[in-house]
């Protein structure tokens, strides 16, 4: 079966006095010199918008949809007309596709004409994704979120649960890009429309109208903007309501990645967030002292190497976004992955040559190393401590014991309730009543501290081989980390310490040197202990028993292994946007690769499978 998830190219722009044209559709962008006055009588007047938005509720969510995103303009021009006219407690969310996406450097250059909007184009440059597919979730302000989707049409609303007010049905003329506007993309429309939702377009053509009756919208001709006699206005069939941002308490078990994330993501969204830890914040896998933030590129674009790359490029969003350089507790200066053995040297030149991988994100610097250029290493216990520093956000330590009705049993005799609980604790996850089933393993890992040398104080960048090593922090360099799935020691071992730097002195012999080669000095070890899963990906999302059973309220982030500073944001916010009502930045097939349940619906699967296979064959 075909991918939906295909390789980006960009746009091949060619400007004309200041406006953008695309010679491969004979088409501008938008009219030339009236893109903010088009935009605003075609889109934001034509969907109703100025009052719409200033009717909203409090807590009120708003949600628009958009067949191209182009220069970004519809979508600008609705953050700010929402900012100045929506309740201050009210959310705007924006949903956009675009095939053929603009370079940083064109999408610059276009929204520069309009300093009017600079307030919402300067985060969005500084968010706007590499060309890779999929969706990106991009925060313009504390209340107004874009999911900007990377692909084709029709493959990337299908992926997405819908929920729209209002369409934004934007794009070239449609006797020049038919891809855009055909039976297929208007079904989607349809099946992602709220009852009463509204549609605005340039566009009156007679396919363009029958192909939107026919997927059941009323359409009414208006009179046209600049040289256009006409545009379009539409209905969805149905009484209009209202969307309501849920709101509420909630009780995180855990202070790891996983539930420092999450906590933080559900306080950004208005709740009130409690995080229970017996042994306090990081204390466990989470409480290196270094991290390295990277992934693990590969030229196949299934659900689970799409996760991993959009949960790396989701993670250096959230990282730039709270400046973890100047908070000093990290850098995101690229790592270098030396292509220690011909397999990685394989797999990483297939994804350099897949078109999954720009240049921007996955550059060969030779043929034995390539660089992940946004990466690069933090302090996990200082990142979790950071995210937990929020007025909406209680830490307490406590032992968790299970679930209660409505929250979590404490050590005690004491019991917390709330609206949702979310567990983040690892393979202790399998404590909890009903999660004994959870095909967890927990893997012993030894890092090594080792004193600076004058030769080594000078590296700037993580590197990655069988093992790591990064830049010195407080005059020492983290070097890891042994893997055993069969030790459950948790005292250091000072065989894994010779081990870590055997591993350094074969596979990158230069550094061992600087670090001192056999007169090494090693200051101190830590020992956790990643959790992972049978199949290698997290579990997030609604908590299941063995019977796939849902129970309302409580929800899993367990399992990320050695790749928790990448994955927990992704998941994070996943969650939490699940539990607030609001859309989802996560695709259809990545929420399933990630789910709970999909374990219970393989054994499932199994079972009838075996059932089906009659005797004697």
């Amino acid at each position: 079966m075909a991918s939906n998830f295909k390789p980006i190219e960009h746009a091949r722009i060619r400007w004309q006095a200041g406006t953008p044209v695309a010679p491969e559709f004979a088409d501008s962008y938008f009219s030339r010199g009236q893109g903010p006055a088009e935009s605003q009588a075609v889109f934001l007047q034509g969907n109703h918008l100025p009052e719409r938005f200033a009717a909203l509720p409090e807590q009120g969510l708003f949600v628009i949809g958009e067949t191209g995103f182009g220069t970004g303009l519809n979508m600008l021009q609705a953050a700010r007309l929402f900012s100045e006219t929506a309740p201050k407690s009210a959310r705007l969310h924006l949903v956009s596709v675009e095939k053929y996406p603009l370079t940083k450097a064109d999408l610059a250059t276009a929204l520069n004409q309009w300093p009017q909007l600079k307030r919402w184009s300067q985060p969005l440059l500084e968010q706007y994704p590499p060309a890779t597919p999929g969706f990106h979730r991009i925060r313009l302000s504390e209340r107004i979120d874009l999911t900007l989707m990377l692909g084709e049409a029709e493959s990337m609303w299908r992926q997405h649960p819908g929920g729209m007010d209002a369409w934004f049905l934007d794009g070239f003329a449609p006797d020049r890009n038919p891809d855009l506007w055909n039976s297929d993309v208007f079904k989607q429309l349809a099946e992602k429309s709220r009852p009463g939702a509204t549609l605005a377009s340039f566009t009156v053509a007679g396919p363009v109208r029958r192909g939107l009756q026919a997927a059941g919208f009323t359409l009414q001709r208006k009179p046209g903007f600049g040289r256009k006699r006409h545009r379009l206005e539409g209905v969805w069939p149905g009484q209009a309501t209202t969307q309501i941002c849920r709101r509420g308490t909630a009780l995180v078990a855990g202070a790891g990645l996983a539930g420092a994330t999450t906590a933080r993501a559900l306080a950004e969204r208005g709740w009130q967030v409690t995080v229970i830890d017996r042994l306090g914040i990081a204390a466990g896998a989470s409480g290196n002292r270094a991290g390295v933030v990277y992934t693990t590129p590969s030229a196949h674009a299934t659900a689970q190497n799409r996760y991993y790359q959009s949960s790396y490029l989701h993670a250096l969003r959230v990282l730039h976004q709270h400046k973890i350089e100047s908070l000093g507790i990290g850098r995101l200066n690229g790592v270098i992955q030396h292509l220690s053995d011909t397999h990685l040297q394989k797999k990483l030149s297939l994804a350099i040559d897949s078109g999954y991988w720009p240049e921007s994100v996955l550059k060969r610097l030779d043929h034995t190393r390539v660089e992940l250029s946004g990466g690069g290493y933090l302090q996990p216990g200082s990142w979790c401590r950071h995210l937990l520093d929020h007025p909406s956000i209680e830490v307490r330590n406590n032992k968790v014991l299970d679930w209660a009705e409505h929250g979590l049993k404490l050590t005690g005799d004491e019991v917390l309730q709330a609206d949702h609980v979310v567990v983040c604790v690892s393979g202790h996850a399998r404590a909890f009543t009903g999660l004994d089933w959870l095909p967890l393993k927990m893997i012993r890992g030894q890092v090594s501290y080792c004193v600076a040398t004058d030769r080594s104080a000078n590296w700037s960048q993580a590197e990655c081989h069988r093992g790591y090593l990064t830049p010195a922090i407080d005059d020492q360099h983290c070097i890891g980390a042994t893997f055993n799935l069969h030790e459950h020691d948790p005292q250091a071992n000072p065989a894994d310490d010779r081990a870590n730097l055997n591993q350094l002195k074969q596979n990158l012999p230069e550094r061992w040197h600087q670090l001192g080669g056999d007169a090494i000095e090693v200051t101190g070890q830590r020992v956790g202990f990643r959790c992972q899963s049978s199949d290698y990906l997290p579990l997030a999302g609604a908590m299941v028993d063995a019977d796939g059973q849902e129970h309302a309220g409580r929800w899993l982030n367990l399992a990320h292994g050695s790749r928790g500073i990448t994955g927990t944001p992704l998941c994070a916010d996943w969650i939490a946007d699940r539990i607030s009502g609001l859309p989802i930045s996560v695709d259809r097939e990545m929420q399933q690769a990630l789910a709970p349940k999909r374990f219970i619906e393989r054994r499932q699967r199994r079972r009838k499978q075996r059932k089906s296979v009659s005797p004697g064959h």
